[in-house]
């Protein structure tokens, strides 16, 4: 199944088409704001790019956050209107299970994904949990972590000051291919809506 991916919770827009795991086409651009306007030329570029008569698109897969607000209702409302034209279901992927995707071994580490509220404040998700909280309120660790996401070094920075066990990953972005995986999951029901 083809999949398009729609991504802008964060400082960037993307979109690609995903299938059977592999990135047929992707347009990724570094943007703060905007993205209202990028995304949809974005989604008809890497859908012209892969309409080769052989497949279609039978599910979309959009970022909900944690992130920009006007990004991530952008997002969602291209990814709505795409899915009511073609009749497919719209699947919602918070950034993090995309970002955790990408690292099934980490051992005994727990893994942090934070992303910057701006103000000094963070979204922490850990699993299932988002919370908010400010720079200065960080929890310390129970044990090893690992740390991604776009506030990864003032975080990682924070933690490493105060002797926490903790590793720094380059994950700063949820990825095409992450997160049309975990969209088809939870469409096949394997993961909670």
């Amino acid at each position: 199944m083809r999949i398009l991916v729609l991504d802008s919770a964060l400082a960037r827009c993307t979109a690609a088409v995903v299938a059977d795991d592999v990135v047929l086409a992707a347009r990724t651009e570094a943007r703060k704001q905007g993205h209202e306007a990028m995304l949809p030329a974005m989604a008809r570029d890497v859908l012209d790019e892969t309409a080769d008569g052989s497949d279609r698109i039978g599910l979309v897969a959009v970022t909900v956050g944690p992130g920009s607000f006007t990004g991530i209702r952008a997002g969602l409302a291209l990814a709505h209107g795409i899915g009511l034209a073609l009749g497919v279901p719209v699947i919602g992927v918070t950034v993090g299970e995309a970002i955790a995707d990408a690292f099934p071994h980490l051992g005994e580490r727990a893994l942090w994904i934070v992303t910057d509220s701006r103000r000094g404040h963070i979204f922490l998700e850990q699993g299932a949990e988002i919370v908010s909280l400010a720079l200065d309120a960080l929890p310390q660790p129970a044990g090893k972590v690992a740390i991604a996401g776009g506030a990864a070094l003032q975080v990682a920075a924070r933690l490493a000051a105060r002797g926490a066990n903790i590793m720094l990953t380059d994950a700063r972005f949820a990825v095409p291919r992450h997160i049309a995986l975990i969209a088809a999951r939870r469409h096949a029901g394997a993961l909670p809506p």
